[in-house]
């Protein structure tokens, strides 16, 4: 027997045609809020720390003050925070994402879930 139809949203904001926050950035700073370093959040989330560099480097782009803060190597070696800033949208972008959540609740999402085909 099928279950009920599955609803996922996926939340992403655009500055140009670049992807300025998503699921996969905001996991990537709540990564580094844990790890303190862009290479440990990479490693904790299975992603090479090229990758973590460029998504970074796009989200300190396209907001007006950079969400990620890095300190250079050295005898203490470097380092990554994210900035106050970078914390509001985190904070703002998981809120959008709880109301999306609910989005199976509402009226226009039983409608439409009603009238899919059954699983085949």
């Amino acid at each position: 027997m099928a279950g009920a139809p599955l609803l996922k949203i996926k939340i992403q904001i655009y500055c140009g045609d670049d992807i300025a926050m998503g699921p996969g950035k905001a996991d990537l700073l709540d990564a580094i809020i844990a790890h303190g370093s862009i290479s440990a959040a990479g490693r904790a989330l299975g992603m090479s720390y090229r990758r973590c560099w460029m998504l970074v480097e796009v989200m300190n782009r396209c907001w007006r003050a950079p969400l990620v803060e890095t300190s250079a190597g050295g005898a203490k070696g470097g380092g990554a925070s994210v900035s106050a800033m970078g914390r509001e949208v985190l904070t703002h972008y998981r809120a959008l994402q709880a109301q999306a959540e609910q989005a199976d609740q509402s009226p226009d999402w039983q409608m439409l879930s009603g009238l899919l085909q059954p699983e085949v």
